[in-house]
């Protein structure tokens, strides 16, 4: 037979050359990120004109395929960790954990299983009894697993809750949450077959909490009705205003009422690092189950999410699968399948990250980072009452803020402040100088800053809200 002639490979030479041109585009961009504009622009038919062609039959030089990414695609996509990314949840990332994703793909390993890689496997269980450790949950008896995100996360927790407290008919079963909880919960309920009368959207306090006694109403009525609460999701720092539910309180509930209690702090979970934050996350131990999302306040980059369980056999019970393909590698009980804890089979090692940047920076430093994120979002809100131009709206909560531009003097109608500050959210992202969008809270369009980028500055928020103020003076959308 002749020689394969297509092995998909370049010469070591080549790859060196290849390998060192990309790290120095990486420590490039890490050098002179809060240099550049933060904020991508692009419409489809400019893309389009850009990218759009039929899959080449033939080979292009690599280094060629390689400079055109880097002039075209990597720059036109929005910097998530420039200082000024202020929107949404920021991925701050740092440069250890971007090379150690580098080391997982470059050398492909598989963490499905413990017999294709025991090493992957026993450091996602080492940072997995360190995330235990950390949030109060049991070592010996919890466990968790690393996904993609938040969203997978939560997924698998509600999987897990549904057959733990329904079994195989869940017809009758209800699940509660409150209207500042996250898409991705509704999404997941969703997809799970649970039907809308089955979803219970509890209203929320003027803290924008889980109000405790319409709660109590709710489980009440349903259990009047017949019907089975089987899942109570609250939240751990909500996305629009950082809050966090009363856990303590909502825990008593739970154990009460044997409902699985999951706590969403995909956000704000890790704010425990901090003197401030472990106050207000007080009773996040009490959970069966927590979502933690590295990628956001870790500062790991995309994609890693994580769930904690008091029980990790209530993971293995929901998840294992032995087909005839890998019943010969099954292992024993200490060596842990973690494609038996979750949904996926093939899992790219993303445990490495996590540790290769916590062993090097140390948790001291992720817990001064966290602490000055939050004083720095308290210092804004300090600064913003002190300032003529500026209402608070939602008060600095794990390091987000909302606020509007609200000058005294003018006397502007809720309908004309709608408006101007709308105005200035696509005004600013417009310029590509900051990354500043609107949220809406109790019924007002509000400005809205997520500050955990350790990298911020006072300094990078002073020119963001003077650019604010210039834009709203120049002209006004009324």
């Amino acid at each position: 037979m002749k020689k394969n002639e297509a092995t998909l490979q370049l010469s070591k030479e080549e790859m060196r050359a290849y390998g060192y041109k990309v790290v120095d585009a990486v420590v490039e961009h890490f050098d002179t990120q809060d240099k550049k504009l933060p904020v991508a622009k692009g419409s489809r038919k400019e893309m389009d004109n850009l990218f759009l062609e039929e899959a080449p039959e033939n080979s292009t030089d690599a280094q060629h395929v390689l400079d055109f990414v880097l002039k075209e695609v990597v720059t036109k996509s929005t910097i998530v960790s420039h200082p000024k990314a202020f929107s949404f949840v920021p991925g701050p990332s740092n440069y250890i954990s971007a090379m150690a994703d580098t080391l997982a793909t470059g050398f492909n390993i598989f963490s499905g299983g413990w017999a294709a890689s025991p090493a992957a496997a026993a450091l996602e269980i080492v940072t997995m009894n360190w995330l235990l450790k950390i949030f109060g949950f049991p070592i010996v008896k919890g466990g968790g697993i690393f996904t993609s995100g938040g969203s997978m996360a939560n997924l698998t927790a509600i999987v897990t809750a549904r057959r733990i407290k329904c079994g195989d008919d869940f017809s009758n079963a209800v699940i509660y949450l409150s209207d500042q909880a996250h898409s991705s919960n509704i999404k997941a309920i969703r997809i799970l077959g649970f039907r809308k009368d089955q979803i219970r959207v509890i209203p929320t306090d003027l803290e924008f909490k889980f109000s405790i006694n319409k709660l109590k109403n709710a489980i009440a009525k349903d259990r009047l009705e017949g019907l089975n609460p089987f899942c109570l999701i609250a939240t751990a720092g909500t996305t629009n205003t950082g809050t966090v539910d009363p856990l303590s309180e909502i825990s008593t509930i739970c154990k009460k009422e044997n409902i699985w209690f999951h706590i969403d702090g995909a956000y704000g979970a890790a704010a425990i690092l901090s003197k401030d934050g472990k106050k207000m996350l007080k009773g996040i131990e009490k959970a069966d189950s927590l979502t933690v999302d590295p990628h956001k306040w870790f500062y790991q980059p995309y994609e890693m999410g994580c769930l904690l369980v008091r029980n990790t056999a209530h993971l293995k019970g929901t998840f294992t699968e032995t087909p005839e393909y890998l019943k010969d590698v099954e292992g024993n009980k200490s060596e842990i399948n973690f494609y038996d804890h979750g949904v996926q089979l093939t899992r790219r090692f993303r445990a490495l990250k996590f540790y290769m940047s916590i062993k090097t920076f140390g948790l001291k430093e992720f817990r001064q980072a966290i602490t000055y994120n939050i004083k720095l979002a308290e210092e804004l809100e300090e600064c913003m009452r002190k300032s003529p131009n500026w209402e608070v709206i939602s008060p600095a909560t794990l390091a987000v803020i909302n606020f509007r531009y609200n000058p005294i003097g003018e006397n502007l109608n809720e309908k004309k402040l709608d408006l101007l500050n709308q105005y200035i959210s696509e005004k600013i992202v417009a310029s590509q100088e900051a990354l500043l969008v609107t949220t809406t809270l109790n019924n007002q369009t509000v400005l809205r800053m997520c500050l955990i980028n350790p990298r911020t500055t006072m300094q990078d928020i002073r020119d963001t809200l003077a650019t604010c103020i210039e834009i709203a003076n120049t002209k006004k959308p009324f």
